[in-house]
């Protein structure tokens, strides 16, 4: 190898330029070596510093090893995609008009390289940051030098998850499971408060009776609303109650989506509906409604359940809500059947999440469903957790019966005087309570419960 040792390279003319070698040609640049005297270099940046260059970026880009950029976030985030990486390679950014914590800088990698040993985009959002990056080896990839924390890079600020059907309001993602299925937390956020989600776990309805048939009660409702993801709860928001939070964990979480309870017919009980689960939150299923069913007294009474069922006529009980007890109640107790077997035999309303279940108000009419409550964690008004209605019909057919309407929130309607005798089905995915059904026909029957919902929300930028 040839060597030249001077003291100065100098132009032929004061004004002239200097060139080292040719396009393509490489110099290796020792370490310690520095330029002073206020001289200006370019293309130096691998060996720790950057070149800055000078017009400012308000689209996303591709960056180039040895070069700083200013990047001006004002009108959106910008996407700065970082060269590929080779070791000593640097690139630096700075917030030009200090708006990276309204929108932010994103340092996406080149392939499956690393930022800070993750294989995650890095986010900057910090007022007036400025970052310098050097890319060190396979293992770490980029890493931040000049804050000296790799934490203002962060790869990782929100929960990142998957499971169930994804939508997003705002900075908030939104996870609804019409069925069972499984949350998977990939990913935590830095900040504690931001794993703290919102859920709201419904169980299916319970299935509304078949003969003198009463309104089902509604699928156990429970809800919280985390600080960190606005929107409108209902009134049963359970986040003052400290065990009702959920704090997520980089795990699995297996969800259970009830189903709705099967209706009664016209010699045979319904069914309650089925519990929904989300990690320490179960959501009791509703009660079955009252059904007479031929040597069965007890038939006449309502099931317990997270809203009660209905009772049918005579000396009967209608069916407790909030059954296993929570706090805020889960639901409410089904509605009283008329208290004597003569006339129309009314029956009373399932308990919904929000109301008792209507009680019959005469021998001929029958109790309404008791009404749901509202929430807008899916990011519009939907009301849930209605209860069945009380069928109509008894004595002598054709009467005008009433039967009783289905509760807001999903909640079937109890069945009309009429030949078919069969009570509404409560609404899918509402947990809604099944209609009574009259005893008209031996095809009379009661409606299905509504099977139930698991919705969790997070904030996820």
């Amino acid at each position: 190898m040839s060597e030249i040792k001077v003291n100065k390279i100098s132009p032929r003319t004061n004004c002239g330029t200097t060139t080292l070698g040719d396009s393509g040609d490489t110099f290796t640049i020792p370490a310690g070596v520095s330029i002073t005297n206020n001289g200006t270099a370019s293309g130096f940046g691998a060996t720790g510093s950057a070149s800055w260059n000078t017009t400012v970026k308000t689209t996303d880009f591709t960056a180039v090893a040895g070069e700083g950029y200013f990047v001006n976030t004002t009108s959106g985030e910008i996407d700065v995609t970082l060269p590929a990486g080779s070791a000593g390679a640097v690139v630096a950014v700075k917030d030009y008009a200090k708006t990276w914590d309204t929108n932010n800088c994103i340092l996406i990698s080149n392939g499956s390289e690393k930022i800070g040993g993750s294989t995650n985009n890095a986010i900057l959002s910090t007022e007036g940051l400025s970052v310098t990056l050097v890319y060190i080896d396979s293992t770490q990839g980029w890493l931040v030098t000049d804050d000296g924390l790799q934490s203002v890079a962060n790869t990782n600020p929100f929960i990142e998850a998957t499971g169930g059907t994804i939508t997003t309001s705002g900075n908030d993602k939104i996870h609804t499971f019409t069925g069972p299925g499984t949350f998977t937390v990939c990913k935590t956020a830095v900040c504690a408060a931001n794993n703290l989600v919102s859920y709201l776990v419904v169980a299916g309805g319970g299935g509304g009776g078949g003969d003198y048939g009463a309104g089902a009660g509604a699928g156990g409702y429970r809800e919280v609303k985390s600080p960190v993801t606005p929107y409108t709860a209902s009134p049963l928001d359970g986040y003052s109650t400290p065990g009702n939070r959920i704090t997520v964990s980089e795990t699995a979480y297996p969800i259970t989506v009830g189903s709705g309870g099967n209706k009664g017919t016209r010699d045979t009980a319904g069914t309650c509906g089925s519990d929904s689960v989300f990690s320490t939150i179960t959501s009791k299923g509703g009660g079955k409604g009252a059904t007479q069913v031929p040597g069965s007294p007890s038939s006449l009474n309502g099931s317990p359940g997270g809203s009660g069922g209905g009772a049918s006529y005579g000396p009967s009980t209608v069916g407790s809500g909030n059954t296993p007890p929570v706090t805020p109640p889960q639901g409410n107790n089904g509605g009283a059947g008329h208290p004597t077997n003569a006339g129309g035999h009314a029956a009373g309303g399932g308990g919904g999440a929000g109301a008792v279940g209507g009680s019959a108000p005469s021998c001929c009419t029958s109790g309404g469903g008791g009404n749901g409550v509202t929430s807008c964690i899916t990011a519009s008004p939907v009301a849930r957790g209605g209860g069945g209605g009380g069928a109509g019909g008894g004595g002598t057919h054709g009467q005008d019966y009433a039967p009783g309407p289905g509760g807001t929130g999903g909640g079937g309607e109890g069945a009309p005087d009429t030949s078919t005798g069969v009570g509404g089905a409560g609404t899918a995915n509402t947990g809604g309570g099944g209609g009574g059904g009259n005893l008209w026909t031996p095809t009379s029957c009661g409606g299905n419960g509504g099977s139930g919902v698991v919705v969790i929300r997070y904030k996820f930028q």
